[in-house]
């Protein structure tokens, strides 16, 4: 089974633990063509959202894409992710997430090593600091 066929599961299972334990699921995504999300709100080709119940109306995760709408700024606009996109969910309050393979951002290439150009493990005198994400990879 590839990833990305168990990652709409593991998904659902992240959101309806979260939802029980009364944790607020947070969502990353790399922003690509296949996006529809607010352009705004993209940082560094990146996006994150608020899955709770309280902020999105309508949320569908079925195998192949993330649906729901949401305000932001005061207005409603709906939201597309496709799972090819997903490259984390965590709970906001405790870190505890997984993080999911994810292609590139457009434009953006990936060194011999499969690392980003930019990211510390890359770039050692990178201003940011370099210690071990608590955050587990699922292949």
């Amino acid at each position: 089974m590839s990833e990305a066929s168990a990652k709409p599961y593991l998904v659902r299972a992240f959101c309806e633990w979260c939802a029980d334990k009364n944790l607020t699921p947070y969502l990353v995504v790399k922003v690509n063509n296949d996006t529809r999300v607010p352009i705004a709100y993209v940082n560094n080709g990146e996006i994150v959202f608020n899955l709770s119940a309280r902020t999105t109306h309508q949320l569908m995760i079925d195998n192949e894409w993330i649906l729901f709408s949401a305000r932001f700024d005061g207005v409603p606009q709906d939201v597309a992710i496709p799972f090819s996109a997903v490259a984390a969910i965590f709970a906001k309050e405790t870190g505890y997430g997984l993080f999911f393979n994810a292609p590139p951002v457009s434009g953006e290439t990936t060194g011999d090593d499969g690392t980003s150009p930019a990211s510390p493990e890359k770039k050692k005198d990178s201003a940011l600091p370099t210690r071990s994400s608590h955050l587990k990879l699922v292949k």
